[in-house]
């Protein structure tokens, strides 16, 4: 049996469809002599990856005071953490509509999204009652435990 490299495009393909699920801007393989390195760049336009907020920083020179608005209402949110590994899902099925969206009003045992892991659906049910503020992940995207899934406006 032949070894698959670098050259075979089903094993390129995998690679490209663990940087995207990843959301992974680069990566790098080596295995005996062959070598293959992948890098994704943001093209003029499009969003850059999702990720969790970072924390607020101080006003820079210039900053208008909608986004320090923005910022400020962003402090006064909770995000609603995932309680697992394994990938996102905002809606039973892909015709279905998703369990939240932004604005959707939820309380204590709200489903929120499910989860995936090791093949089993978990529903994720809200800790918290409130509003949805912001999504901050994907349809399909892995999450790692305790990563921030929403943020949401306390009740």
């Amino acid at each position: 049996m032949a070894k698959e490299t670098f050259t075979d495009n089903k094993r390129v393909r995998e690679l490209v469809k663990l940087m995207t699920e990843n959301d992974l801007s680069e990566i790098e393989l080596t295995e005996d002599k062959a070598k293959i390195r992948l890098k994704r760049e943001t093209l003029p336009g499009s969003a850059p990856p999702i990720a969790a907020p970072a924390a607020p920083a101080a006003r820079p020179a210039g900053a208008s005071a909608a986004a320090i608005s923005t910022a400020h209402e962003e402090e006064n949110l909770i995000p609603l953490k995932s309680p697992m590994v394994g990938s996102f899902y905002g809606a039973a099925n892909p015709d279905a509509e998703p369990y939240v969206k932004v604005g959707s009003a939820i309380q204590k045992d709200t489903v929120v999204c499910i989860i995936e892991a090791m093949k089993v659906f978990n529903e994720i049910r809200a800790d918290m009652a409130g509003v949805i503020a912001k999504i901050l992940v994907r349809n399909g995207q892995a999450v790692e435990y305790n990563q921030p899934l929403f943020l949401v406006r306390p009740a």
